[in-house]
């Protein structure tokens, strides 16, 4: 008895770790204040997400790396100017003035 009793507390001490919550993010809804905000890594992440995300949106399978930097500096520039605009929002405007 005193076996499974040492076995379940264990177990039950593992779980915390083994157990992770999930986030949502509305990405959508990120300003550009708060991109400004992220440490330089969040930024880049965040950078390729975006660039994956419209990449497939405009039914591309690559990223172009060069683009990529100019697109990122050139994001990043408009935020500096429009810090309460969500980064979507103005990514959409860019896109839809492309077309």
């Amino acid at each position: 008895m005193n076996k499974v009793l040492v076995a379940a507390g264990f177990a039950c001490a593992l779980i915390p770790g083994v157990v992770q919550a999930q986030v949502k993010i509305d990405m959508s809804k990120i300003t550009c204040a708060q991109v400004l905000a992220m440490p330089a890594d969040d930024q880049n992440d965040y950078a390729a997400w975006m660039s994956g995300w419209y990449a497939q949106k405009n039914g591309r399978n690559f990223i172009d790396m060069g683009k990529f930097q100019q697109n990122f500096t050139s994001v990043m520039d408009w935020c500096a100017a429009n810090k309460s605009e969500s980064v979507m929002a103005g990514l959409q405007r860019a896109f839809d003035k492309q077309k």
